[in-house]
């Protein structure tokens, strides 16, 4: 067999308008529903560029090496999809449902995946082959330079569970809050991309290249870091159980700090920061512990009011009426952390993982700034965070912003809500028995009764 490296002509693709394809997509509908006088979309080796796929039923669709570049697909249903090969290059298919696609050696290079479910998809590598029309070469079917791939794709949001993207090239890609639970990233490239919020339960990143990529808030169960590289990742706010890491590459990765790499005890830091707060920051220093590792400490009754504790780990730490005023806690990991009583008004929660905390009568209301501070309302922030399992009957939530939270099986008998934006928020399993939501913007919001949504 002689494969030669030259590339195919521009005639090997057949261009058809967007009314052709139109008929073409209405029968194959009738084939999905199988309906009499449907036909499956075979349309393997077309030119479909810029055309309109979106709100489309593609199930089972047949684009094999199919240029695809610019097209939309948005809201489209694509599950068992062959586009073995397709060239998706800047492509949109936010919503798009993949489960199951075949998408090996695929170039999705600058293409908007945001929100689509992926789950079960193939995305490994793969080289689709055709013979030549003048001396029987094989051509490898490559338009300009397209190279199989995800570099520089979005990607947010996504449910890739599942997913095989063994020796994938996927450069600075921002793949932030995808679901990614028992992926096969075997050999991958990920180097330089954003994988913030990911869950990465169980997902094998065997001698995967991380160089450089970004973890924040990701969370690490069970995952697989064989011989993975890890030069120059940043870790920090990142969760890790039950994983490895002494079988990764860790060269310069951005990691926790522990306590005792520090010039001052914590019981010192603490006192500095009493009289700071105090004397309105004319005594003593403002407590800086983030990126710390402070699992299980103990902060029972201590005053953090400002202080930054951003992407710190507090798992399991006891800190039931400590005082947060206006604290930064961002991204930082408060799993099982017992927060009872806890004073949070004002409080920055971005991202903060909260999973199965006790935050019993905690209080998350607003802050007013004196005048001379600038004036005007300081709101509790929680920001995707994510508060599974929480128990929260009793906490004032009054005037915070509460967009996209997780509060899933979550206990809120008692809650008050009062005038929180809940946009996007999860409820599904939460008792939200006796809780006050007047007027509360909970658009989007799932798991609510509908007269609580439409209030």
């Amino acid at each position: 067999m002689n494969i030669n490296k030259t590339k195919l002509p521009a005639e090997a693709w057949t261009k058809i308008s967007q009314q052709e394809l139109d008929q073409i997509l209405d029968s194959h509908l009738a084939f999905v529903k199988n309906e009499r006088g449907g036909a499956r979309a075979k349309l393997g080796m077309h030119d479909l560029s810029y055309l309109d796929l979106s709100d489309r039923d593609l199930s089972r669709v047949d684009m094999v090496g199919s240029l695809l570049c610019y097209c939309d697909f948005r809201a489209s249903i694509l599950a068992d999809a062959n586009l073995f090969a397709a060239d998706l290059r800047y492509a949109t298919l936010q919503g798009a449902n993949l489960d199951r696609a075949d998408l090996r050696g695929s170039c999705m290079a600058g293409a908007n995946l945001s929100d689509v479910s992926m789950i079960d998809g193939d995305l490994r590598d793969g080289v689709l082959l055709k013979t030549g029309s003048i001396g029987g070469d094989i051509l490898p079917v490559n338009h300009d330079d397209a190279n199989a791939g995800l570099e520089k794709a979005v990607i947010r949001r996504a449910n890739m569970t599942n997913v095989k993207v063994a020796d994938s090239v996927i450069v600075q890609t921002d793949m932030t809050d995808c679901i990614l639970k028992n992926a096969k990233f075997n050999r991958a490239n990920l180097s330089l991309s954003n994988l913030t919020g990911c869950n990465l339960e169980g997902a094998d990143f065997t001698d995967a290249v991380l160089s450089g990529a970004i973890f924040h808030g990701a969370i690490f169960t069970n995952t697989i870091l064989d011989n993975a590289d890890l030069s120059g990742a940043d870790l920090i706010g990142a969760m890790f159980d039950n994983v490895d890491l002494t079988k990764a590459k860790l060269g310069d990765a951005k990691l926790p700090i522990s306590l005792d790499q520090l010039d001052q005890s914590l019981q010192e830091i603490l006192i500095q920061h009493r009289d700071w707060v105090k004397s309105n920051g004319k005594e003593g220093a403002r407590a800086v512990l983030s990126s710390m590792d402070l699992a299980r400490v103990d902060l029972t009754g201590a005053n953090l009011a400002a202080a930054d504790l951003s992407y710190c780990i507090l798992k399991g730490a006891k800190m039931q009426k400590t005082e947060f005023l206006m604290a930064d806690l961002s991204f930082a990991d408060l799993r099982g952390a017992v927060l009872a009583r806890a004073d949070l008004r004002g409080v920055k929660l971005k991202r903060a993982n909260m999973t199965n905390a006790n935050l019993v009568g905690a209080i998350f209301s607003e802050v007013n700034v004196s005048n001379r501070a600038g004036g005007g309302e300081w709101r509790a922030s929680l920001d995707r965070a994510i508060l599974k399992g929480a128990l929260l009957n009793g906490a004032v939530l009054k005037n915070a912003d509460l967009e996209r939270v997780d509060f899933t099986n979550a206990d809120l008998r008692d809650v008050n809500f009062y005038g929180s934006v809940l946009r996007d928020s999860d409820f599904t399993g939460a008792d939200t028995r006796g809780a006050n939501f007047d007027n509360t913007d909970t658009r989007g919001c799932i798991g609510l009764e509908k007269d609580t949504e439409d209030e």
